[in-house]
Parts: C-alpha cells; sequence; structure tokens
C-alpha cells in the first residue's frame, strides 16, 4: 500500500522533524516479495573496482581447510567478514541526495522496493601470496631426466598451469614469478622442478664447456648429444642470466656441498667450495644470504643450510622458528630470512619492532624474542 503526501507530512510532524529542513521528495521504502538476507556486499578499492569495469576478473582461491583469498591477476587479497551494526539495504535505482537536489522542482514521493538485504560485508586486505604450497607440490615429483625409471611410471602427479592456479593461494603473476625463483621449468606442458642432482649434472656439462661467452646455439650443439636441448637450454636461461651467472653458480655448488652435511667447517668448506666451482669465479658468503648460516659463536666456526623458502609462511611462525633455532640474532644475519615477510613500505626493521626486542651484546646490536619460546 503506498503512501500518500498527507501520511508522509504526519509522520514528519510525528517525529518532530521540521520538513522545511528536509528535501521535499521523500523515498517511501518496503520489502519486496523477492527480499532476502542472503546478499553478499564486497568493498573493492578504486583499482579493483576499475579492473572489474574494464572487463577483468577475480578469482576466490583456497581448499576447504585454507583461510580464502582473493586474487587479481597480479595481487593476493586476504578476504575478511566486517559487521556493521546498521542493516545495509539493496535498492536499486536508489537516488542519493545530490541526485535529487539536481532533480527536485516540486514536492514528491518515491515508492521503493528493498530487493535485499545484509548486516555484514567482505574486506579485502592486501597479503603475500601463500606460495609455500608450490614447492611441495612439484617437489612430489621432481624431474630427474628422459631416461629415469620415474618419467615411465605415470602415476606420479604432474602439474600444469591451470592446476596451480586452482590450488595455490596467489595470483597468475606471484606464481609466474615463484616458478622462475624455484628454477622450474615446463615439460610436456606440466611444471616440474629439476631433480637436484640432475640439474647439477646439467650444470656441470655447462661449466665444462662454457668459460666465457658463448652463443646459445653453440652450447646445444655440443651438449645436445648428452642431454634435451630443453634441458640444456633451461639450465642456461637458469644460470646464465648477464652479471649474475657466477653468483647463481657459486650458490648452487654451495647447496650441493652443504645439503649432505648436518655442520661444515667454515675455513674447510670455503676451502672446498672455492676449488668446485669453474675456474675464474669467485666465491663470497654474501652469495649465500637465505641459503645458509653461519655460526660464529662455536669454535671452530660452522656454516650449514638453512633456506629460507622452507621456513613457514606466517610472520609469527617465522619468527618462532628462527629464534627457536638461536636465541639471538643480529640484524645482518636475520634479514636474509625475513625479508620476504615485508609488506608494501614495510622494512626489516619494522618486523623486528613488532616481533623481537633488541639489546646490545660486546658492542653489537641483537635481536630476540618479544614471547616465550618452547
Amino acid at each position: 500500500m503506498e503512501r500518500t503526501r498527507a501520511e508522509v507530512d504526519a509522520t514528519l510532524q510525528t517525529a518532530k522533524l521540521d520538513a522545511a529542513e528536509l528535501l521535499t521528495t521523500a523515498h517511501c521504502l518496503c520489502f519486496g516479495p523477492a527480499a532476502a538476507g542472503d546478499m553478499c556486499l564486497l568493498e573493492l578499492e578504486p583499482a579493483l573496482c576499475r579492473r572489474l569495469q574494464a572487463g577483468h576478473s577475480l578469482e576466490i582461491r583456497g581448499d576447504k581447510d585454507e583461510q580464502a583469498v582473493l586474487c587479481s591477476e597480479d595481487k593476493t587479497y586476504d578476504l575478511k567478514v566486517a559487521d556493521t551494526s546498521n542493516m545495509l539495504f539493496f535498492i536499486p535505482g536508489c537516488k542519493i541526495p545530490e541526485q535529487l537536489k539536481m532533480e527536485e522542482t516540486h514536492s514528491n514521493i518515491i515508492h521503493t522496493e528493498i530487493f535485499g538485504f545484509s548486516n555484514n560485508y567482505w574486506e579485502l586486505r592486501r597479503c603475500r601470496p601463500k606460495l609455500k604450497k608450490l614447492k611441495k607440490l612439484l617437489m612430489e615429483n621432481t624431474y630427474e631426466g628422459p631416461g629415469s625409471e620415474k618419467e615411465k611410471d605415470s602415476s606420479h602427479l604432474k602439474y600444469t598451469t591451470e592446476d596451480l592456479l586452482d590450488q595455490i593461494q596467489a595470483s597468475e603473476e606471484e606464481i609466474m614469478t615463484q616458478l622462475q625463483v624455484l628454477n622450474a621449468c615446463e615439460i610436456g606442458g606440466y611444471w616440474r622442478i629439476l631433480e637436484f642432482d640432475y640439474e647439477m649434472k646439467l650444470l656441470n656439462h655447462i661449466t665444462q664447456l662454457v668459460v666465457s661467452k658463448v652463443p646459445l646455439n653453440m652450447c646445444l650443439q655440443e651438449l645436445g648429444p648428452l642431454e634435451p636441448e630443453e634441458m640444456i637450454e633451461h639450465c642456461l636461461r637458469c644460470y646464465g642470466k648477464k652479471y649474475t651467472e657466477e653468483d647463481k653458480i657459486c650458490r648452487a655448488t654451495a647447496q650441493m656441498l652443504l645439503q649432505n652435511a648436518v655442520k661444515f667447517n667454515l675455513a674447510e668448506f670455503q676451502e672446498v667450495w672455492q676449488q668446485s666451482v669453474p675456474e675464474g669465479m669467485t666465491t663470497r658468503l654474501d652469495q649465500l644470504q637465505g641459503l645458509a648460516l653461519v655460526d660464529r659463536q662455536s669454535r671452530p666456526e660452522i656454516i650449514f643450510l638453512l633456506k629460507v623458502e622452507d621456513l613457514p609462511e606466517g610472520d609469527q611462525e617465522r619468527f618462532s622458528s628462527l629464534f627457536y633455532l638461536r636465541e639471538k640474532w643480529t640484524e645482518e644475519d636475520i634479514a636474509p630470512y625475513i625479508q620476504d615477510l615485508c609488506r608494501e613500505k614495510q622494512t626489516v626493521g619494522a618486523l623486528l619492532t613488532k616481533y623481537a626486542r633488541s639489546s646490545m651484546q660486546n658492542g653489537v646490536k641483537v635481536y630476540n624474542s618479544r614471547r616465550p619460546i618452547s
């Protein structure tokens, strides 16, 4: 039943409101037959809103036991439910006061049906992509070469790009970037991580041949009889980038030496490491940031494998793990293991302030946990 102007004015009088202080146009709302409370509201930042308006899509990702995230083409967002004490109505064609002021010519009434309602909405918060699962999936079936027994067994799981987009809580751009970080290779349409010994075998073939700049086609021609061309090319792309090839080869060689040793005498390791890399390359400890850790307090000093990608993804879990391993850290030592936790415009120093306490030890600033470590 629609209200008349007289009924509206009577309601204003009962509410002791001065009609002269209000817009002359009144909205009379009523619940339509289809109104329901199962609507969802999503709060978007302007950039994401423009992407949707331009025809791009957003995807919600996460298994049943995982916290859902929303992904654009290049960013990942946590999805959080925000409750509101006010009921939120969905009113198609509803005009805001600014629109009514522009159109208003005389006193009138607009009768509008409420299409739906909600008392909460989803808000987005930019978060780090959850990429630890990516390596876990790919490590289930590493590539050991075309002639390996594993390749003859079709029961081993393999993952296409679409499979990874389905299972990893990250945007496509973030996943593809991490695949490069992992030195993953697309073989027969499936993403694979080379088994470490096989990767070192390929690298050894290349470093024995290459002592300076050599054209790609010459490498493929010379090494083709030994290994598949696509594997040689993949290894060259991983370790032969301009300006960084020496550091990456030295780093891979160090990993090969350290992976089978619990702890390694630092002086002995440095000697063996330098002897193991191709002639002309120089090994340095700063090449091992995020891969290995030096214990300067032990006698003799030791070095051991500690890969950042093997540590927990969560901030607090990461710090707990690191402080369980070592009670006090210098910023120089801990920085490579927490740098990836920094959000946009966040610094390592800000993270340490939040999760650690600082003190001076022999004139050096060190950090220990804010929480008891069990």
